[in-house]
């Protein structure tokens, strides 16, 4: 069974974001994977502010991630980027963490002027980490509705997360094959 990691930097609790990652992580559970969640609150704020590399927290959180067959990394866009708790986490991670892993990138935005967002921030981002990223998921937030099981309330990108999802599933399997 292989292994996802799905990492959330969403600072709220009941963010878009953090609906839309639980659904991610619920589809790939049915198709008979192991789902880890693991959120930026996971995390004293401490660590974070002062870049402590040595956290048990940051440790762990940094063996689930190296140990994982593929990474979704969501956030919600915030000044045209992801958010700084995210980038607070990813900077005390080490360097090469996804090295050679799938990685789906998923952002939630208000409106369709922040989709580069996905383009110009996270993506090079998790790029830095050597992560193999896929095209990835932008959401405005007319297309989910956080209060229902199946959050998203739009045709098209519902059947964009299926394409995605499958291709994300695909390429964790082909990686998974060329490893053994």
């Amino acid at each position: 069974m292989s292994h996802i990691v799905i990492l959330s930097g969403s600072p709220s609790e009941n963010s878009r974001s953090e609906k839309i990652l639980r659904y991610l992580g619920e589809r790939l559970e049915q198709q008979q994977f192991s789902v880890t969640h693991i959120s930026v609150k996971d995390v004293p704020a401490e660590d974070l502010m002062f870049g402590n590399f040595k956290s048990p927290d940051v440790i762990r959180i940094a063996e689930q991630v190296g140990q994982a067959k593929g990474v979704i990394v969501g956030t919600p866009v915030y000044k045209a980027a992801y958010s700084g708790v995210l980038k607070a986490l990813i900077d005390i991670m080490p360097q090469d963490i996804l090295e050679d892993t799938p990685v789906l990138p998923v952002m939630t935005g208000g409106s369709m002027s922040h989709l580069l967002a996905l383009e110009s921030a996270l993506k090079p981002l998790l790029a830095t980490l050597k992560g193999v990223n896929l095209k990835g998921l932008y959401y405005m937030d007319s297309q989910l509705d956080k209060s229902a099981d199946q959050p998203i309330v739009d045709e098209d990108a519902f059947l964009r997360t299926e394409k995605q999802l499958d291709y994300f599933i695909r390429k964790v399997g082909r990686e998974q094959a060329t490893r053994v």
